[in-house]
């Protein structure tokens, strides 16, 4: 698993997620986008977990940006019952390949401008468990995962210390997990109204 942190007020939303990504069957390691814009809605997508999943949740959402009576809220209230009709035949998919099912796990994060609400909103999904729905939880302050390094830490929206959190959870996640699992560079994406701002804090 990797790095996936949301914070959260009326005037602005910032996602921060890490690069490292790894080829579930070989281990190699490479450089991955865990956040992607929808930005003529001025909107985001995030992920922490599988990258195939998340791609895919991606393309379709992307794709339903495109109606005419779209609106974020009403992605996000398909995108839950998307996440739970396509993954169990990912979930089949990776048990095929020698993926072993404890690895198989995907948190999700939608947010961005609400012209309906006339301020930032954001939703968080998760899913590991074919047989159980997809958590669905509207955020209020924002979201940390993993949040046990970050437990007594002040949220801040400045990069110094949006990088030193996510350089915090990448120690702990490695020396939980004994290898490499977390890493790479932290991307900062952040959104004000009419403004969509992506940014690269440096290697963590």
């Amino acid at each position: 698993m990797s790095i996936l942190n949301v914070l959260l007020r009326p005037d602005q939303l910032l996602v921060a997620v890490d690069t490292l990504a790894e080829d579930a069957l070989t281990g190699a390691k490479s450089s991955g986008a865990k956040l992607l814009l929808i930005p003529q809605h001025n909107l985001l997508l995030a992920t922490r977990g599988s990258t195939q999943f998340f791609l895919r949740i991606y393309e379709l959402a992307l794709q339903a940006s495109f109606r005419s009576d779209f609106t974020m809220e009403q992605l996000g209230k398909e995108l839950g019952l998307v996440v739970d009709q396509l993954w169990p035949a990912y979930e089949r998919a990776a048990l095929d390949a020698g993926i072993p099912r404890e690895a198989l796990g995907t948190e999700l994060v939608l947010g961005g401008w609400s012209p309906g609400a006339g301020r930032m909103v954001a939703t968080a999904y998760a899913k590991s468990d074919s047989g159980v729905a997809a958590i669905v939880q509207p955020l209020v302050g924002g979201l940390a995962s993993p949040g046990e390094p970050l437990q007594g830490r002040p949220d801040s929206f400045a990069p110094e210390a949006v990088l030193a959190a996510g350089r915090a959870q990448s120690v702990w996640l490695n020396g939980k997990a004994g290898r490499r699992v977390a890493g790479g560079r932290l991307l900062v994406a952040s959104l004000k109204s009419s403004q969509a701002l992506i940014s690269d804090l440096g290697p963590i």
